[in-house]
């Protein structure tokens, strides 16, 4: 069994750390201890911890006061809504056996909790050799780069981003078969150098771990292991298995630059053009025909059963008419993420060549004409 606890937190510190930490708890789990967070004591700090097996995750509790060191499972089903309605500043949390006694001023609850010595070990950063780079750009690559994996066939190598190093150029790459996202940057080892190869980290385990980011000022840390991923931030650690599968050889999906004709685009005005344009699309008539030649670029779209959508939009080129057909959700999701002030540099050829879009900042994507 594990060591009898007794701990006061402070509610607003507590909240944040519980839900992130809640967040990597399953639903369901043959294993019952698995739908709990353990609370206990790590190093001589208090930290909550949870995992499904596919991910876990420890997180530094501030705003704590030990009254007795210990450990305790807290049922997410239960403790979570008890801890979002709770109005105390602070609420007192101790074992009772093998339950779980929770209570402010007056108010108490005691709730059925597991035995913390079932609970999985969650891996801790100790890792010699590792990647570092800023918080902020690991979150711009996740941002950018995972709405466009593929979580829902059986091709599991796309349900994650790969992560690939060369010449101290870190890249970030998803696919689905039908667009590519590949964000680019630099980083730095610490430690000894290692190769880096079809490291493909699930979307999944990206998302919760964007949930984790509360300074961006700060450093992320990246232990590329075997078969998983060691993160390590502020006061979050985490682990994640790596997806199995080849990923596609994305450096060769790019056509060639110089058989391309280029043009920059404002994104918030290009934006709102394919928005409007897309309006009448159906499941029927999905893609919408864009057209960009001397002076302006031309968007059309049409279904026999919502009608039809025409826009122009004036821009700064004077080249070869590129003609397009396009699913205007894959240009929006790529548009989305990225700065309405900005700029996009457009690099397209013709109906049967993919459309490249880049940024100032290496980013990169592609979609694949509709055809």
């Amino acid at each position: 069994m594990g060591r009898d606890m007794k701990v006061h937190c402070e509610r607003d510190k507590l909240l944040p750390a519980f839900q992130l930490a809640a967040s990597v708890v399953p639903n369901k789990s043959p294993k019952p201890i698995l739908q709990s967070v353990k609370l206990a004591l790590r190093d001589q700090k208090a930290v909550l911890l949870a995992t499904d097996l596919e991910i876990g995750i420890c997180v530094e509790l501030s705003g704590v006061t030990v009254e007795e060191a210990g450990e305790v499972m807290l049922p997410v089903g239960r403790f979570g809504p008890l801890l979002r309605e709770c109005t105390a500043d602070t609420i007192c949390i101790e074992t009772e056996g093998t339950q779980a006694r929770v209570s402010y001023g007056a108010n108490n609850w005691l709730l059925s909790s597991g035995d913390p010595d079932e609970f999985p070990e969650i891996a801790q950063f100790q890792e010699a050799n590792y990647l570092k780079m800023p918080v902020r750009f690991f979150r711009e690559l996740i941002k950018r780069t995972v709405f466009a994996t593929d979580t829902e066939s059986g091709r599991y190598a796309l349900g994650g981003v790969l992560f690939e190093l060369d010449d101290q150029k870190f890249h970030g790459v998803a696919t689905d078969g039908r667009r590519l996202a590949r964000q680019d940057g630099p980083v730095q080892w610490v430690g000894e150098p290692q190769t880096i190869s079809n490291t493909i980290v699930p979307s999944r385990s990206l998302q919760v771990l964007d949930r984790s980011f509360t300074d961006l000022d700060e450093e992320v840390h990246l232990a590329i292991r075997a078969n998983d991923l060691l993160i390590q931030t502020g006061r979050v650690t985490m682990y994640t298995r790596l997806l199995e599968g080849r990923f596609p050889r994305w450096r060769d999906i790019f056509p060639d630059d110089t058989t391309l004709s280029r043009l920059d685009l404002p994104v918030g005005e290009f934006y709102s053009a394919v928005r409007q344009a897309a309006i009448v699309i159906d499941e029927t008539h999905p893609g919408v025909e864009f057209e960009f030649n001397e002076g302006k670029a031309i968007l059309r779209a049409r279904s026999s059963e919502t009608g039809e959508s025409h826009v122009e939009m004036p821009i700064s080129y004077d080249g070869p008419t590129i003609q397009i057909s396009l699913d205007p959700k894959f240009l929006n999701d790529f548009l989305r993420v990225l700065n309405a002030d900005s700029q996009v540099t457009l690099l397209g050829k013709d109906a049967d060549t993919p459309l490249v879009l880049r940024t100032e900042d290496e980013y990169s994507y592609i979609v694949m004409p509709l055809t």
